[in-house]
C-alpha cells in the first residue's frame, strides 16, 4: 500500500521519517526493551524525551527564559476555558473574531466575565481578517484574544492586532511551528499539536511567567490551573506521554530542515503554487482575501456543490485524501501542513487542472 497525499486539517500528515522511527522504536526504545507508550512517565528515560523536547521547541521558537513550556491534554477546546479561568483577574477581555474556533472561544469566556467581541469578519463568512491597527480595547481588559490561522477560513492574521498594551494571547493550533514568530509580543501561545505538529492529544501552552498566578477565579480545578503544570513540568499527573515523544521527534526534524525561517520559505513555495493555479482557473476559485491568505489552509469552491462533490470523490480515487471543505462552509480545503511535501501539491494542481479540462 502506498501511502496517499492527505490534506487533512487535522489529525494530519506527518513527517514520514519521523514515522519511520517511531516504527522502528515501537518495541524497543534505545534498548530499554520496552515502548515508550509503555514507559513510566516518571522514569529517567522518559524525563529525557519531555525534557529533550521542550528544550527543541525553545530552541525553535527562540523561547525566552521567563515564559514556561507546558505539555498539556484537552485540546485546545479546553484552553477556551483555563484562559479565563487563570487571566481574568479585571472579569473582563476583549475577542476578535475571525472564525469557528474564535468564536466559541468567546463564547466559553462569556461564563467567566465580560467577553467583549472587539472585532468580527462573520459578516462576510470569515473570509477576511479586519483592521486590527486601532480597535476599541476595553481600559480594564485582562487580555485581547485571537485565533492566528483559521483552520476552517483559510485566513491568517499577516499582522498582529495592536493591543494598546494588554496582553497577547493567541491560538496558534494551524499555524504551529509554520514559521518564525516573536514569542515576547504575546503574553500567551498555545495550540493543539495535532494539525503542523504531532499526533492529536497534546496541547502546548507557551506562557509567560508573570501570568501563572495561584490567583485564579473561585473554583478553578487543580487540573486546569497553570501554576499546578508550571511548578510539576507537565509532569503533575501522567502526560500524553507517547504524543510528546512524536512532538519532540517533530521538533528534531524541523531543527534538521534549517528552522522555522527554511519551513516559512517552503510553505510560501508550496501555497504559492495552488493560489496562482486558484487565481487563474475558470473552474476553481479561492475563498479569502489574497492578503489575508493563510499559508496551511486552502479552501476553495468551484461554485456548483454537485461538481465540488465530484471533484472530491475522484480526488480520492486519486489518492489526494480528505479535501472536503469543514461541513460548515462546504467546498474543498487543502491543509499543507509542513509535513505536506511540494510535490503533493504540485500533484494535485496537475491533477485540478485535468479536472478542469474535463469537466469546463
Amino acid at each position: 500500500m502506498s501511502r496517499v497525499y492527505n490534506f487533512s486539517a487535522g489529525p494530519a500528515v506527518l513527517p514520514e521519517e519521523v514515522l519511520k522511527e517511531a516504527a522502528e522504536e515501537m518495541l524497543d526504545y534505545q534498548g530499554t526493551g520496552m515502548s515508550v507508550m509503555e514507559m513510566s512517565h516518571r522514569s529517567k528515560v522518559y524525563d529525557d524525551i519531555i525534557k529533550t523536547a521542550e528544550q527543541d521547541l525553545r530552541d525553535l521558537m527562540n523561547i525566552p527564559d521567563n515564559y514556561k513550556v507546558l505539555f498539556l491534554q484537552g485540546g485546545a477546546s479546553q484552553q477556551f476555558a483555563m484562559i479565563p479561568m487563570n487571566l481574568m483577574k479585571n472579569k473582563v477581555a476583549d475577542y476578535i473574531v475571525t472564525g469557528q474556533w474564535a468564536k466559541k472561544a468567546w463564547q466559553e469566556a462569556q461564563k467567566y466575565g465580560t467577553a467583549n467581541k472587539i472585532a468580527s469578519s462573520e459578516d462576510k463568512t470569515f473570509s477576511y481578517i479586519p483592521d486590527c491597527s486601532d480597535l476599541p480595547i476595553s481600559e480594564d481588559a485582562d487580555y485581547v484574544y485571537i485565533c492566528e490561522n483559521n483552520t476552517i477560513y483559510g485566513t491568517k492574521f499577516k499582522t498582529l492586532p495592536n493591543t494598546k498594551g494588554k496582553t497577547l494571547v493567541a491560538d496558534v493550533s494551524s499555524c504551529f511551528l509554520s514559521e518564525p514568530v516573536d514569542v515576547t509580543k504575546y503574553g500567551v501561545i498555545y495550540g493543539g499539536v495535532q494539525k503542523n505538529i504531532g499526533p492529536a492529544g497534546v496541547v502546548i501552552v507557551i506562557i509567560r511567567e508573570d501570568l501563572i498566578t495561584e490567583d485564579v477565579l473561585p473554583g478553578t480545578p487543580t487540573m486546569l490551573t497553570y501554576k499546578t503544570h508550571a511548578d510539576a513540568q507537565s509532569l503533575y499527573n501522567t502526560p500524553p506521554a507517547y504524543g510528546i515523544y512524536i512532538c519532540g521527534k517533530v521538533f528534531k526534524w524541523l531543527k534538521k530542515q534549517g528552522g522555522l525561517e527554511k519551513m516559512k520559505e517552503y510553505n510560501e513555495k508550496k501555497a504559492k503554487i495552488l493560489y496562482d493555479f486558484l487565481d487563474e482557473s475558470k473552474l476553481f476559485k479561492g475563498t479569502v482575501v489574497k492578503e489575508d491568505r493563510s499559508l496551511m489552509n486552502v479552501p476553495f469552491v468551484t461554485g456548483d456543490k454537485d461538481l465540488d462533490a465530484k471533484f472530491v470523490a475522484e480526488a480520492k480515487e486519486n489518492g489526494f485524501e480528505n479535501l472536503k471543505g469543514h461541513r460548515s462552509v462546504g467546498g474543498m480545503r487543502a491543509s499543507i501542513y509542513n509535513a505536506m511535501p511540494i510535490e503533493g501539491v504540485e500533484k494535485l494542481v496537475e491533477f485540478m487542472k485535468k479536472f478542469e479540462a474535463e469537466n469546463a
